[in-house]
């Protein structure tokens, strides 16, 4: 049993270390960072929130016989990978100077651009050209909308650029844009293939709509119209697919998408053609398979009111729903342990019943164990404590919560 533990270990390891290699083509197989904390709205179920007042007219609006319709895949557009690509760097990646034609909304660089980045359609777009950097290390999300690489081929031009820390609840300024229309993060909302491998999307999905309204919704922090009817809908409107919507008939891929869109929805980031949903390009996606997704209609969406979810206008922090489930779910998980990867300090959390001494141990990938805390346990409840962990050496750790001679729980860590 040890031995396929540790050859599991390893394999998530050289996946892990070589992510750099794919960096040159813009394909990452892992990445390293939470998208937010895991009460932020973007990963906030909505699948029992009320309607939207205005639902009918929004979807109306947009277009009811309008087709679904996914906006990447495996193959190329115009010589250019289907969808928005994005690009991992270190956090030593070096920084440079970029200048924006916005600066006013724009967190100011330098940032972290790699030589040769991927592009949004490719060197030679003249679309929206985004770039989407994130830096492992510092857990911190760059995009740029518009860049194009000055002549001294080191320095960049663009329209505008924002920095997200993906740690933090927070939101941009009030009023202000990011590199999408409606001042949200472009990354955290795109389709990743590596999530429908794993059997589930646990995070709202962006698209877009021909028109919107001069208004703007929490979360998102601006808008970009002059229209004012009430019919048009407003930057950062939630929908979700109808639950009355039948998916059996359709592929397990396609079946991991569409409860996405039914239990997290989807939101409305920018200004583009009708019921367009975005993803990050990957050869592993089923072209002709994402393309029977376009049977789907607008018809088959309905608008969401999210402001009950909401803790203040100028968080993603959303209201949690407790229930007999997610307690439940607490005790079949019994550790979580955040961040990961980790490095000077770990959160970690645990429930167990009952009272007495619980052991927090770490273990290297040869099974030997390099560092051991000993907690009190207080209770039948969730419990949290941090660990300082600045004295292990970075590298991959099995992380085991003991009551007495017991492993109750194990998860594994990377230590950066």
């Amino acid at each position: 049993m040890k031995s396929v533990v540790l050859i599991a270990i390893t394999l998530f390891y050289s996946i892990y270390s070589n992510a750099g290699e794919n960096n040159a083509v813009g394909l990452q197989t892992v990445i390293p960072c939470s998208f937010f904390p895991a009460d932020n709205i973007w990963n906030t179920p909505i699948d029992e929130l009320p309607l939207d007042a205005n639902s009918d007219l929004y979807v109306q609006t947009i277009g009811t016989s309008k087709n679904l319709h996914p906006d990447f895949g495996s193959g190329e557009w115009n010589g250019a990978p289907m969808g928005i690509p994005f690009v991992l760097v270190p956090g030593n990646q070096p920084l440079v100077n970029i200048t924006f034609q916005w600066p006013d909304e724009c967190d100011p660089g330098p940032y972290p651009i790699p030589k040769n980045p991927p592009i949004e359609g490719g060197y030679s777009s003249t679309g929206d050209r985004h770039i989407l950097i994130v830096d492992t290390n510092n857990c911190k999300l760059y995009e740029i909308y518009s860049a194009y690489p000055n002549a001294d081929s080191v320095s960049w031009t663009a329209g505008s650029g924002a920095v997200f820390d993906l740690k933090s609840n927070n939101l941009r300024p009030d009023g202000w844009t990011s590199s999408d229309a409606a001042g949200l993060p472009i990354l955290p909302g795109l389709m990743r293939y590596e999530e429908v491998a794993a059997g589930e999307i646990a995070h709202a999905i962006r698209f877009t709509c021909p028109q919107t309204r001069r208004a703007y919704v929490w979360p998102a922090r601006h808008y970009a119209s002059s229209l004012t009817d009430t019919k048009y809908p407003p930057m950062g409107q939630r929908f979700r697919l109808k639950k009355s919507v039948d998916i059996s008939g359709y592929s397990s891929q396609n079946q991991v998408i569409l409860k996405a869109f039914k239990k997290y929805g989807i939101i409305l980031a920018d200004n583009g053609s009708a019921w367009f949903i975005t993803g990050a390009p990957s050869p592993n996606w089923n072209d002709d398979d994402l393309n029977l997704l376009k049977a789907i209609k607008g018809s088959d969406f309905e608008a969401v009111d999210c402001s009950s979810l909401m803790v203040n206008s100028n968080s993603g922090q959303a209201k949690q729903k407790a229930s007999a489930e997610s307690e439940e779910s607490a005790r079949n998980l019994n550790l979580n342990c955040f961040p990961n990867p980790f490095d000077s300090k770990l959160k970690i959390s645990w429930y167990s019943t009952g009272s007495g001494r619980l052991k927090i141990e770490f273990t290297d990938i040869f099974g030997t164990a390099v560092k051991a805390v000993k907690i009190d346990n207080g209770g039948s409840a969730l419990q949290t404590c941090i660990i300082d962990t600045k004295d292990l050496a970075p590298g991959v750790y099995i992380v085991s919560l003991y009551r007495g001679n017991e492993a109750i729980s194990r998860n594994l860590l990377v230590k950066e």
